[in-house]
């Protein structure tokens, strides 16, 4: 009997222990759907509560979270967004969390006007800080909702409304189907002046804009809105999908078509008067790449339009001069290589300006600007035939000269306004000078004369042909002898050109009866 007591005793005492763990298992079960604790708060229901490690979130209550807004970075965006909801409610709040350190506890209490009374409790304590929001009113705390949760959602709510409400730019919602199924103000303005008279708005709201944006899920799109006899509207379409609507955002942007008209416009002005021009133009951007031509530039380089609208380099546009025979050949590859460079370096500096000597006997004049942002302008011009007409005329005045050369008296020439503009061999024999070196300002007519009194026995023949040579007296020749400090006998004569120019001549005479010359002493005399 003993036994089979202590069996039943067994027996009970193992189902017990087996009840005492389906217990347990089952409380842990229930605590394992519960969820882990979220924090070190017991009460997390009864106030707004955060704790920081400096301006690091560590842990929050539930009623705390719901009070700010979702972020991604919850540990790092904390802070900012809760200082702004407190300086809000609780005017001065920023200047004063920064004693807090030094204080240890911060109480402050909203102003007696608000329209939900609210208290906010701050404490400093083992480098964490500690800051809790209460409301004054706790009734709604036993209905079972969250006053400062739901003052928060309501603040922004009224934030986004007003934010949208006030955008200047229409922002509406579609629907899958295309129907517009929100809209702010703006868009609303829109459309309103768009119905025709006496006609109220109607649901679904009227389509202001095409649905090409949204039926082409196009993520921009440019369109004009017409409004009659005035000018059109331009508005940027941005569409974006949002909760499987589709939210369009319309900006503005008549400044920036207009700022584009007038660009093609003058471009197109610029292209013209470009293709007017004899001179070849190149202009090359940053890059160094051919951004603009005209046709003058083909046609005095050779190459062809199809290549040129290519956007060669700069490199490239020379190796192709150099191909065509366009540029000043050299022996040296390298060193012509080199001196591309040296273009681009002192256009860049704007001081580059060269001739070319072509071998088809043409000559360029090369022009190198630089432009903003690092842009070069190259120009081509064609001067063949002003060289020509140089080379001509310097031609003509070494003949000129050779001729006057030849001449056994000493001639000089005098321009219209009395300067000394040639002379000959002869001249520069008789009277011990040659006025090629004072040829200009200095070979006036007045230095010529004093130089001639110098040299001659007193005389007025050089105050009459200072008055001839000048232009002060009547267009005549002049003609008359003198005779030189030397003792010899000079034949003078002063003639008008045709131009206002004057022509001097002198020539030796031989010394009468045969007799030799005397020489002229100014001193003793």
């Amino acid at each position: 009997m003993a036994f089979e007591g202590l069996t039943w005793l067994s027996i009970l005492a193992s189902q017990g222990i087996i009840a005492f763990l389906a217990v347990f298992a089952l409380s842990a079960l229930q605590r394992r759907k519960a969820g882990p604790t979220q924090g070190v708060f017991v009460e997390k229901d009864a106030a707004a509560e955060f704790l920081f490690d400096g301006v690091t979130l560590i842990d929050a209550s539930a009623t705390g979270l719901g009070l700010l807004p979702k972020s991604r970075n919850r540990e790092a965006d904390t802070w900012p967004q809760l200082s702004v909801f407190l300086e809000k409610n609780f005017s001065g709040f920023n200047a004063k969390i920064e004693g807090l350190k030094t204080d240890g506890l911060l109480i402050m209490t909203s102003p007696e006007e608000a329209a939900q009374p609210l208290s906010m409790r701050a404490e400093y304590r083992g480098g964490l800080t500690r800051i809790a929001i209460t409301a004054s009113d706790s009734a709604d705390f036993l209905t079972g909702t969250d006053p400062l949760a739901r003052r928060a959602l309501q603040d922004e709510l009224d934030q986004l409304r007003d934010t949208a409400a006030l955008l200047p730019m229409p922002v509406w919602r579609e629907s899958t189907g295309g129907e517009v199924i929100w809209a702010n103000t703006a868009y609303l303005a829109l459309a309103t002046a768009q119905l025709d008279p006496g006609a109220e708005m109607s649901w679904p709201l009227p389509r202001v804009f095409e649905r090409t944006a949204s039926a082409q899920s196009a993520r921009s799109q440019r369109q004009k809105l017409e409004r009659g006899e005035e000018p059109p509207l331009w508005f940027e379409l941005i569409s974006v999908e949002s909760q499987g609507d589709r939210l369009v955002f319309a900006q503005p942007v008549e400044a920036l078509v207009q700022a584009e008209a007038s660009l093609n416009a003058f471009m197109q002005t610029l292209t013209k008067t470009f293709a007017q021009l004899s001179v070849g133009l190149a202009i090359f951007d940053h890059n160094r790449k051919l951004v603009l031509f005209n046709l003058a530039l083909a046609d005095l380089t050779g190459l062809a339009p199809d290549t040129l609208t290519m956007r060669p380099s700069l490199d490239s546009f020379f190796d192709a001069l150099r191909t065509k025979s366009m540029i000043p050949e050299t022996r040296d590859y390298r060193g012509w290589r080199s001196q591309i460079t040296n273009i681009e370096r002192q256009a860049c500096s704007g001081h580059y300006e060269e001739m070319w000597n072509l071998l088809g006997g043409q000559t360029y004049r090369v022009i190198g600007r630089p432009h903003p942002n690092g842009a070069l302008a190259l120009s081509f011009q064609d001067i063949s035939t002003e060289m020509t007409q140089t080379r001509r005329y310097r031609a003509d005045l070494e003949l000129g000269q050779s001729v006057i050369d030849a001449v056994d008296g000493a001639i000089a020439v005098f321009s219209a306004a009395g300067i000394l503009v040639m002379s000959n061999t002869a001249y520069a024999e008789m009277w011990g000078h040659d006025p090629a070196g004072s040829l200009g300002s200095d070979g006036n007519a007045a230095l010529m004369c004093d130089y001639w009194r110098a040299a001659s026995v007193p005389t007025t023949l050089w105050d009459r042909a200072e008055d001839l040579i000048s232009g002060s007296a009547p267009a005549q020749t002049v003609l008359d002898e003198t005779r030189m400090c030397d003792g010899r006998r000079v034949s003078c004569r002063f003639s008008r050109l045709p131009g206002g120019s004057t022509f001097v001549c002198f020539q030796m005479l031989e010394a009468e009866d045969g007799l030799p010359a005397l020489p002229f002493d100014r001193k003793t005399a």
